[in-house]
């Protein structure tokens, strides 16, 4: 079983979303299944075999408002300046949030994230390159 504090370690290691999928791949060899973030507070909650969890939020994290009207559009925008390493974890957040992503799911089995409005309509789906 992970531990949130083996978790932590890995995420230390992620500077922009150019280093996302090598800390995917350090969790998924620890067990995580799936890791649910909630863009308003940070929440990350990570999923294990045997309903085994672990939840943490980051630091110095702001409070984000998430923008009532979702545009897949200024995710994407957001998402691939992200993953050239233009941008930090905070800074994505928040464009996160003003493109009206309550929460992502990454799926570790299929290597996927989905994005998801907050009545849950999926606004990019992308597939994690593998390391």
């Amino acid at each position: 079983m992970f531990t949130i504090e083996e978790i932590k370690t890995a995420e230390s290691k992620i500077k922009t979303g150019a280093d996302f999928p090598r800390f995917i791949k350090e969790i998924k060899a620890m067990g995580v299944k799936r890791n649910d973030v909630y863009v308003s507070n940070g929440l990350s909650i990570y999923f294990g075999d045997d309903d085994h969890t672990e939840q943490a939020s980051p630091e110095n994290y702001p409070d984000l408002i998430i923008n009532e009207t979702s545009s897949a559009e200024k995710l994407q925008h957001a998402l691939t300046i992200h993953q050239r390493g233009e941008t930090d974890y905070f800074t994505f957040c928040k464009q996160a949030a003003d493109a009206g992503v309550e929460k992502w799911v990454i799926e570790l089995e299929d290597l996927s994230v989905v994005y998801l409005d907050s009545e849950g309509n999926e606004l990019v789906k992308e597939h994690i390159p593998a390391v």
